[in-house]
């Protein structure tokens, strides 16, 4: 931790100790009337003023992010455990102050010679228990200052966080924005297949039917077997590419045979050498078709716009997520905003609440990362 920061949060805890002495005295006050039914809304209204005040000092000094979306009831909550943090805070104040006091009238002593309490000529042995308690002393008083700046900042998360229905709020608006996303990455791949379909298969065959025609009307035999033949290439070149197309839309042996296969599959099929290291079990379809994507997205533009040589993917399990990261030795500087598949990508693993990540410096590595929540 940086000095201004620590300085700020002990600045924060001092804060802290002087609004207890306004709030615990509200507390004791506002006690009785709560009895009044018409004496409540005016307790709860002072009672979220204090309240507002906490929220933007443990925001402020304590770097605890919090929301308004609070009661006034729930303020009144919030400032029974809070005063008596800051009673707690004012405690550990007092033990600095009385430390600093004896820290002043010790070092008197030993400047002028003396023992400690002044009872004749010092020595470094008499000295020695005195350092020791005192050195006990500021380890103590530090650890108290940390201790209530993390005890405001959980309370302050504790009842300043969002309420149920804010969290619902918000999950339905994650929800709007993920399906948006998802329907324009659907669209997008739809574009990308027309694309590949228009500008490889479909000139394969365009270029296929141009040589039979031409051999059809050849009347050299010998040109007409070489039109054949070339013919013959170009139906097996556009073989080839529609059966890249119907990979890049669902591999089959996803279905047939699972992840690991099909990462197989690719690792075979791809243009420069590809690392496989499979240590999971077969997760479900849903998370298997994200990570085949990913991977087979990463690996394809590894190739053709990083100029890599080498390719690792690496599947794994954590503790509640599927773990997959692929690393490229390449050129670098992908990024998701400048790759249109990347950003697919991206909207594929939110639509699974997943966690996306893209590290791509100049020069490489390039790194993706995804995480998948599973059972």
């Amino acid at each position: 931790m940086n000095r201004p920061r620590v300085l700020r949060r002990t600045a924060g805890v001092g804060l802290g100790a002087l609004t207890a002495l306004i709030e615990v005295p509200y507390l004791l006050l506002a006690a009785p009337l709560l009895a009044i039914p018409a004496a409540r809304p005016r307790v709860f209204r002072g009672a979220r003023r204090l309240a507002e005040i906490e929220r933007a000092r443990v925001q402020r000094f304590l770097d605890a992010g919090n929301g308004d979306d609070y009661d006034g009831r729930r303020a009144l909550q919030y400032l029974v455990p809070r005063g008596l943090t800051g009673l707690l805070a004012l405690g550990v104040w007092v033990c600095i102050g009385a430390g600093i006091a004896a820290g002043v009238f010790y070092f008197a002593q030993l400047v002028t010679g003396r023992a400690p309490g002044g009872a004749g000529d010092g020595t470094l042995l008499d000295w020695l228990p005195v350092l020791a308690l005192g050195a006990i002393a500021v380890f103590l008083c530090g650890q108290g200052l940390i201790g209530v700046a993390a005890l405001d900042r959980k309370l302050a998360r504790r009842f300043f966080g969002p309420s149920s229905q804010e969290l619902l709020r918000r999950r339905v608006s994650e929800l709007a924005t993920t399906r948006s996303e998802v329907v324009e990455a659907v669209n997008g791949e739809r574009r990308r297949i027309e694309r590949d379909l228009h500008d490889g298969v479909q000139q394969r065959l365009v270029a296929l039917g141009v040589l039979l025609g031409r051999a059809r009307r050849t009347h050299d035999a010998d040109r007409a077997a070489e039109l054949v033949r070339q013919a013959h290439e170009e139906s097996q070149e556009a073989l080839r590419e529609l059966r890249e197309v119907s990979w890049r839309v669902y591999p089959i042996a996803l279905d047939e045979s699972g992840l690991e296969a099909a990462l197989e599959s690719l690792a075979e099929r791809a243009t420069i050498p590809v690392d496989l290291r499979y240590a999971i079990d077969e997760p479900s379809p849903e998370l298997a078709t994200v990570v085949y994507f990913v991977a087979s997205e990463s690996v394809t533009n590894a190739a053709k716009h990083a100029n890599a040589n080498k390719v690792t993917i690496d599947v794994r399990r954590g503790k509640t997520k599927l773990e997959a990261e692929i690393t490229d030795d390449g050129c670098g500087g992908a990024s998701v905003g400048a790759s249109g598949g990347l950003s697919g990508l991206a909207r594929r693993v939110a639509a699974m609440d997943g966690e996306f990540s893209v590290q791509s410096p100049e020069n490489g590595p390039t790194t993706v990362r995804v995480a998948l929540p599973c059972e």
